[in-house]
């Protein structure tokens, strides 16, 4: 039986990519792989309810995951982002730690906020946003689809690091290696994933699952090791700019 059991939906808010909720069934640790997306998690443990900011991730890590567990999580956009407070400051495991009041609220930017269920993110999340607590540049998802006509490369990497913390060429990285996790776990062979994910070659590609999910692909394909839920949601189709 899986450590941890997920369900997730997509949403239309343009903030918002999408919502997951899940809960373990017995303590143990899974892996968590490079991602590259804000987060907004609510963690109810027994006795306890966390509201935690998440940033970034650059590589993979063994998280430890008590029993009795659930959270819900929401998913931001890349090109979503806390004007006061830089996504750099949350890259790789600094995340921060809402106040939760007694009355169930938490507290954020100077304001007591209910906390979200998994049908009202897009409520929630529009609220904050006619508060100017998050934003969303449009630029971030163009230069990730398409080329942006009339804004330079500076200009450009200036606000893919303003939104996400990351260089272009990081983001390339981690969503690559995504899709070609989300391939080997659907059993597509490996030299088909080294083609299809845009690797150079095997090599190429077991260099990269190992530095950005912790794994082989032949170690993700056995399907033995509970992963991250961020690995199953949709990769981006990133280019290069410039």
């Amino acid at each position: 039986m899986a450590l941890l059991s997920f369900e997730d939906r997509p949403s239309d808010s343009r903030y918002i990519e999408g919502v997951w909720r899940s809960h373990s069934s017995a303590a143990g640790v899974f892996q968590s792989i490079a991602e590259s997306n804000l987060e907004l998690v609510v963690s109810r443990l027994p006795g306890a309810v966390r509201v935690t900011l998440r940033g970034p991730v650059t590589k993979p890590s063994l998280i430890p995951c008590p029993a009795h567990g659930r959270w819900l999580a929401i998913r931001f956009r890349l090109g979503t982002y806390l004007p006061r407070l830089p996504t750099a400051l949350l890259l790789n495991h600094h995340s921060v730690d809402l106040p939760v009041m007694t009355d169930g609220r938490f507290w954020l930017e100077g304001t007591a906020w209910e906390i979200p269920s998994f049908g009202t993110a897009e409520i929630f999340v529009e609220r904050l946003a006619r508060r100017g607590v998050v934003a969303f540049d449009a630029a971030v998802p163009g230069t990730i689809g398409d080329r942006i006509q009339g804004v330079t490369v500076r200009t450009v990497q200036r606000r893919l690091l303003r939104a996400t913390g990351l260089t272009h060429g990081c983001l390339r990285q981690i969503e690559r290696a995504r899709l070609a996790v989300s391939l080997l776990r659907s059993g597509c062979p490996i030299l088909d994933v080294v083609h299809d994910a845009g690797y150079f070659d095997q090599p190429h590609l077991t260099r990269s699952l190992r530095r950005l999910t912790g794994q082989t692909p032949r170690q993700i394909s056995s399907n033995e090791t509970q992963l991250s839920f961020l690995y199953k949601t949709r990769p981006h189709p990133l280019v290069r700019i410039g």
